[in-house]
């Protein structure tokens, strides 16, 4: 061992110590606590989504011709597909769901607040991403609904004033689906989206690196020492056993309720029923409530108000003296999209 380590020594001149430093930054003690250690929950499962993607491509074939029924022999014929396939649709159900809440709880701990505005950005970024990744997954399938899906998207797409046409020719690569759009899918789930996701997690990361986290301080917590742990092995340990237990938890999921398979497509038929998936039910059931292009504008107005809440809570905070009042706001706001999901769910078509 004392050979390997010289002989790395000489060719890596890394200091123990200082990328112990580096790399073992201490936490608040608010962290000890697993549900604010959210964080790396999203981050485990798109590792997951890699690994098991990437086996899933193996067989997978891009074409409206062999689509389906590539997708039925990993389901049904491949050694262990089904099990893949079924990780891998949780782990993706999972994921966006862990992505929410992150958000949820960052907004709700006030955690967007300066100097981290352009963090809160780039996580609405992480959760947009997340989604696409999500859209162009299911849509991959080339069943009845993923295809209806995907063809209704693309057209509300295209009610987006100025660049709607544009979009539309981008996801379907033409002016309808045709026999490139799958590829078309697929380079975008598999490549361009993954690698600006892996490029904001970095930018995420370096980011609350640069800042630290934003430390909370409860009742229940010692009111004077040292009110912070050091990552290793302390946080870690969290992180490891949130990993575990997701482990599990997905393993049971796809084995008590695996993915099936759909009808294939037929764009001759359109089925009496068309439903997203779960992650969308708040989008589809805004635009039955607005309608066209109003309903594509004032999504896109909320997504914009989003992205800029945290000048806009500095602003009322500096003007009004309800300096909580986001709160109240994300109160209402996760109330409506919660009954907003559910209303969708229920409802018959």
């Amino acid at each position: 061992m004392t050979t390997i380590r010289r002989w790395l020594d000489d060719r890596i001149p890394i200091e123990p110590g200082a990328l112990r430093a580096l790399t073992n930054e201490p936490v608040p003690h608010h962290l000890k606590r697993w549900w604010f250690a959210l964080g790396g929950t999203p981050a485990y499962l798109f590792v997951v989504q890699i690994v098991t993607g990437v086996l899933l491509a193996l067989y997978y074939q891009p074409h409206p011709s062999t689509a389906w029924e590539s997708v039925r022999y990993i389901t049904e014929d491949a050694n262990f597909g089904w099990y893949l396939r079924s990780v891998h649709k949780w782990a993706a159900t999972l994921m966006i769901a862990a992505v929410v809440l992150h958000q949820i709880r960052v907004y709700f701990t006030g955690a967007y607040r300066k100097p981290r505005e352009v963090n809160w950005m780039v996580g609405m970024s992480l959760l947009l991403c997340t989604l696409m990744l999500g859209f162009t997954g299911y849509s991959l399938v080339f069943e009845q609904l993923s295809y209806w899906g995907a063809t209704v998207s693309a057209n509300i797409a295209d009610t987006i004033p100025v660049i709607g046409g544009f979009l539309k020719k981008i996801l379907l690569a033409g002016e309808a689906y045709n026999e490139r759009t799958l590829a078309r899918f697929f380079v975008l789930h598999a490549a361009v989206l993954p690698g600006f996701l892996v490029a904001l997690i970095a930018v995420h990361i370096a980011l609350v690196r640069i800042q630290g986290v934003t430390e909370l301080k409860f009742r229940d917590e010692p009111a004077t020492g040292d009110r912070k742990f050091p990552f290793i092995p302390d946080h870690l340990y969290t992180e490891l056993i949130i990993g575990l237990v997701l482990m599990v938890v997905l393993s049971a999921l796809a084995t008590l309720a695996p993915a099936t398979m759909g009808p294939l497509a037929d764009p001759l038929t359109t089925p009496e029923e068309i439903k997203p998936e779960w992650f969308f039910y708040v989008t589809f059931r805004w635009l039955k409530l607005m309608g066209g292009t109003a309903a594509v504008l004032s999504m896109g107005l909320i997504v914009f108000l989003m992205f800029a809440w945290p000048f806009i809570d500095a602003w009322w905070r500096r003007r009004t003296r309800l300096r909580e009042a986001s709160v109240w706001i994300g109160v209402a706001a996760t109330l409506l999209l919660i009954g907003m999901t559910i209303r969708e769910a229920v409802a018959p078509h």
